[in-house]
Protein backbone atom coordinates (compact mmCIF):
# COMPACT_ATOMS: atom_id res chain seq x y z
CA UNK A 1 0.00 0.00 0.00
CA UNK A 2 1.22 3.46 -0.84
CA UNK A 3 0.48 6.96 0.33
CA UNK A 4 -3.12 8.07 -0.34
CA UNK A 5 -4.23 11.68 -0.66
CA UNK A 6 -7.62 12.76 0.66
CA UNK A 7 -7.28 16.31 -0.51
CA UNK A 8 -4.48 18.81 -0.56
CA UNK A 9 -3.56 18.49 3.12
CA UNK A 10 -4.62 15.06 4.40
CA UNK A 11 -2.82 11.82 3.61
CA UNK A 12 -2.41 8.27 4.83
CA UNK A 13 0.83 6.39 4.59
CA UNK A 14 1.35 2.94 6.09
CA UNK A 15 4.83 4.02 7.19
CA UNK A 16 3.57 7.07 9.13
CA UNK A 17 1.43 6.78 12.27
CA UNK A 18 0.33 3.24 11.34
CA UNK A 19 -1.49 4.52 8.27
CA UNK A 20 -3.87 6.80 10.15
CA UNK A 21 -4.81 10.09 8.48
CA UNK A 22 -2.26 12.82 9.10
CA UNK A 23 -1.63 16.27 7.74
CA UNK A 24 0.72 16.11 4.78
CA UNK A 25 4.38 16.42 5.72
CA UNK A 26 3.69 15.95 9.45
CA UNK A 27 2.95 13.26 11.97
CA UNK A 28 -0.01 15.25 13.28
CA UNK A 29 -3.08 13.04 13.41
CA UNK A 30 -6.19 14.50 11.84
CA UNK A 31 -8.21 12.93 14.68
CA UNK A 32 -6.23 14.91 17.26
CA UNK A 33 -6.92 18.20 15.52
CA UNK A 34 -10.60 17.36 15.02
CA UNK A 35 -10.85 16.66 18.74
CA UNK A 36 -9.40 20.09 19.43
CA UNK A 37 -11.99 21.62 17.09
CA UNK A 38 -14.76 19.66 18.84
CA UNK A 39 -13.47 20.90 22.21
CA UNK A 40 -14.04 24.45 20.97
CA UNK A 41 -10.45 25.60 20.59
CA UNK A 42 -10.03 28.52 18.23
CA UNK A 43 -8.38 27.43 15.01
CA UNK A 44 -5.68 30.03 15.53
CA UNK A 45 -4.91 28.42 18.90
CA UNK A 46 -4.76 24.98 17.31
CA UNK A 47 -2.33 26.26 14.69
CA UNK A 48 -0.18 27.84 17.40
CA UNK A 49 -0.20 24.65 19.50
CA UNK A 50 1.11 22.72 16.52
CA UNK A 51 3.74 25.43 15.97
CA UNK A 52 2.41 26.39 12.55
CA UNK A 53 2.84 22.88 11.14
CA UNK A 54 -0.76 22.96 9.96
CA UNK A 55 -2.75 25.79 8.45
CA UNK A 56 -6.25 27.17 8.64
CA UNK A 57 -6.89 25.61 5.21
CA UNK A 58 -5.72 22.21 6.43
CA UNK A 59 -8.09 22.33 9.39
CA UNK A 60 -10.93 23.42 7.10
CA UNK A 61 -10.22 20.46 4.81
CA UNK A 62 -10.35 18.07 7.77
CA UNK A 63 -13.68 19.53 8.90
CA UNK A 64 -15.13 19.31 5.37
CA UNK A 65 -14.02 15.68 4.97
CA UNK A 66 -15.42 14.83 8.41
CA UNK A 67 -18.74 16.42 7.52
CA UNK A 68 -18.92 14.42 4.30
CA UNK A 69 -18.03 11.17 6.09
CA UNK A 70 -20.66 11.86 8.75
CA UNK A 71 -23.38 12.62 6.21
CA UNK A 72 -22.55 9.51 4.21
CA UNK A 73 -22.70 7.33 7.35
CA UNK A 74 -25.25 9.18 9.50
CA UNK A 75 -27.54 6.15 9.75
CA UNK A 76 -24.80 4.27 11.59
CA UNK A 77 -24.68 6.99 14.25
CA UNK A 78 -28.41 7.36 14.76
CA UNK A 79 -29.74 6.31 18.14
CA UNK A 80 -33.02 4.48 18.26
CA UNK A 81 -35.30 6.19 20.72
CA UNK A 82 -38.01 4.15 22.32
CA UNK A 83 -41.37 5.79 22.58
CA UNK A 84 -42.88 5.36 26.02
Amino acid sequence: MKEKFFGRYIVTDPDICHGKPTFRGTRILVADVLEQVADGLAWETIIEEWRGSISYEAIAEAVRLSRRAFLENADQYALELSVA
